[in-house]
């Protein structure tokens, strides 16, 4: 039998590698920004064009590279950042594993510029598919410049796999995000389709929080620390009346390197106990400093997931970190009674002077006088007392029919079998959630928020189909703020938005004026309303991997729906229930959950033992 087992070439081998490495633009952009600043840079900018597939160029003013270091860089395993496999455990830099640039040059066109400070001339490179096409000298400034053209441009399966542009960017966003926030101490910015989405200034902790999440975020913070021998704690978690229904903004760093761990999110989460509901979620910005030779991040290829020695004692650490922080600053619960008043005596000043206390006397009284003094008595009339019960039997006789007929009205007809009588029925609403309406053979159970969000899903979805919804112009055009994430968000959805029957224009990096807003829109509050439809599409991109207007008609309709809660009266009852059932499908959500349940006659009358 012949040998059937051979070594794969180079080019196949860094593209496997690839599927692993770089698996959407979002993740090219994470390895070069790490490796701009492993090379020592202060100032990083990131441009972008068509959510990466395009274009993504990183430009840094680091250290650079020598024409061998250039043309080795691209090679597999080759790195400057370990010699031996002890150095696994005492790393300190963002990339260690040298699969990043052979990955991305085998599944793009690339082109780098470099230059090491002190050379005249610097190195050019273009690979396109792992192949160099050109190495020459070049002019260009001090440090790199590394730019990806048309990814997976061969690999067309691979292209074909990405979402959206409006999904791509938000991740894109997100690993800027996760990289800039660790390093407050490199300028960043950031540029989508020539537009500025970021500039980030050098400055403290807090500064780039609130540069990456807007001025507002300042007032939400309450500042944590903690210092032992096993980890060292620092940043920031939100008030609990800042809470969100989804996990957003939520950052763990482990020696400035971005993780995903959910059993120390169940640490701070266990930190608001008592403080939100099981639906809420806090916002952190956790720094963690620990020994590199006691935790273990070679265990995942993009470096996301660390393996700790004492996760336990990590867990209760930040547990009671987190609980402290929010004691200090008087965010737990505290028992209030009924204070004594009199214990309130404010501080004198320096300046105030002392009032001597004066007593006033009456010196006219007398305790031994008594004085009596005949109390004021109306004079009562008996005349025509008669008048008094003349209309008696009249108003009586009235009052008593008028309850009898409301009696009536208020006790649902136990005839089911009659149309008639079924017809005066009226609807009733239980616990401000639910509508009960009486059948022949039973009773139905209408839940209000998903019945009115079925009908809005069935409305928007022909909106983005047809090209335009109906639109009601705000009588004052209003201007809302959006973090700069959001902002991008809502720029790359404006068409699909509009069509919504939005109307609204761009004012500056993240701010937009709302001049009409959908016909059926029943909630006043339009931030509201657009955040809560961005944070659902968010939630809808990464929870159900729906079509964009899929995503975004189920998103509109969740946030503009009719709230459990709300009281409605019959006529708004009336009318949601024959809105539903003229529906193409009244009985469920797109998720599968019912918005009507049926109780049957026998099943009652069985509960009743009839």
């Amino acid at each position: 039998m012949s040998d059937i087992i051979k070594l794969l070439p180079d080019a196949v081998a860094n593209q496997i590698a690839a599927g692993e490495v770089i698996q959407r633009p979002a993740s090219a952009v994470k390895e070069l920004l790490e490796n701009a600043i492993d090379a020592g840079s202060d100032n990083i900018s990131l441009v972008i064009k068509d959510a990466g597939k395009a274009l993504i160029q990183v430009n840094d003013n680091g250290f650079g590279m020598s024409e061998t270091d250039a043309r080795l860089s691209f090679e597999r395993h080759a790195t400057s950042k370990i010699k031996s496999a002890a150095d696994l455990f005492n790393i300190n830099t963002k990339g260690f594993r040298g699969e990043a640039l052979a990955s991305i040059a085998a599944i793009a066109q690339v082109e780098l510029k470099t230059k090491v400070e002190g050379n005249d001339l610097g190195t050019q490179i273009v690979i396109e598919g792992s192949k160099v096409k050109e190495q020459e000298v070049c002019n260009c400034s001090k440090g790199t410049s590394f730019s990806i053209k048309n990814l997976f441009f061969n690999v067309p399966a691979r292209r074909n796999f990405l979402k959206s542009n409006p999904v791509e960017i938000k991740h894109i966003i997100e690993e800027f995000q996760r990289v800039a926030l660790v390093h407050a101490e490199i300028a960043f910015s950031m540029y989508n389709n020539g537009n500025e989405v970021f500039n980030l200034k050098k400055g403290s902790f807090r500064q780039r929080i609130v540069g990456i999440f807007g001025d507002k975020t300042n007032q939400k913070l309450v500042p944590v620390t903690e210092s032992t021998d096993i980890v060292s704690i620092e940043g920031f978690v939100s008030k609990p009346e800042f809470a969100k229904k989804t996990r957003g903004e939520q950052y763990f760093f482990v020696n400035d390197r971005f993780i995903k761990n959910p059993y120390l999110n169940h640490a701070v989460q266990n930190a608001f106990d008592q403080l939100l509901s099981k639906d809420q979620f806090p916002a952190y910005f956790l720094k963690l400093t620990i020994d590199p030779s006691k935790i273990d991040i070679n265990i995942h290829p993009t470096k996301t997931e660390i393996k700790f020695e004492d996760e336990r004692a990590i867990y209760a650490i930040i547990r009671t970190a987190v609980k402290q922080a929010l004691g200090k600053h008087n965010i737990t619960p505290t028992l209030d009674f009924e204070q004594e008043l009199s214990f309130n005596v404010p501080l004198l000043k320096s300046t105030d002077t002392i009032k001597i206390p004066t007593i006033k006397v009456n010196k006219d009284y007398n305790p031994f006088e008594t004085k009596t003094v005949a109390p004021k008595v109306r004079k009562q009339s008996t005349e025509n007392w008669e008048s008094l019960y003349s209309s008696f039997q009249k108003d009586t006789t009235e009052i008593i029919e008028h309850n009898e007929e409301k009696e009536k009205q208020q006790v649902i007809s136990p005839n089911w079998d009659n149309d008639e009588e079924e017809e005066k029925q009226t609807l009733i609403q239980l616990h401000s959630k639910y509508i009960l309406a009486q059948l022949k053979s039973g009773s139905l159970i209408i839940d209000q928020e998903r019945a009115h969000t079925r009908i809005l899903f069935e409305e928007y979805i022909k909106n983005l189909a047809h090209g335009k919804g109906s639109t009601q112009q705000l009588l004052f055009p209003e201007t809302i703020d959006f973090t700069t994430a959001d902002a991008e968000l809502l720029n790359e959805l404006q068409v699909e938005v509009k069509n919504l029957g939005f109307d609204f224009d761009k004012m500056g990096k993240s701010s937009f004026v709302i001049s009409g807003v959908p016909s059926e829109l029943k909630e006043p509050n339009v931030k509201k309303i657009l955040e809560g439809l961005l944070e659902q599409f968010k939630l809808n991109e990464s929870e159900l991997k729906l079509k964009k207007h899929e995503n975004l008609a189920i998103s509109m309709a969740r946030s503009a729906s009719i709230k459990s809660g709300k009281k409605l009266a019959e006529e708004e009852m009336k009318a949601l229930v024959d809105q539903l059932f003229a529906c193409e499908m009244p009985y469920s959500l797109p998720n599968g959950k019912p918005t009507i349940i049926t109780l049957n006659l026998e099943d009652l009358n069985q509960q009743f033992d009839y």
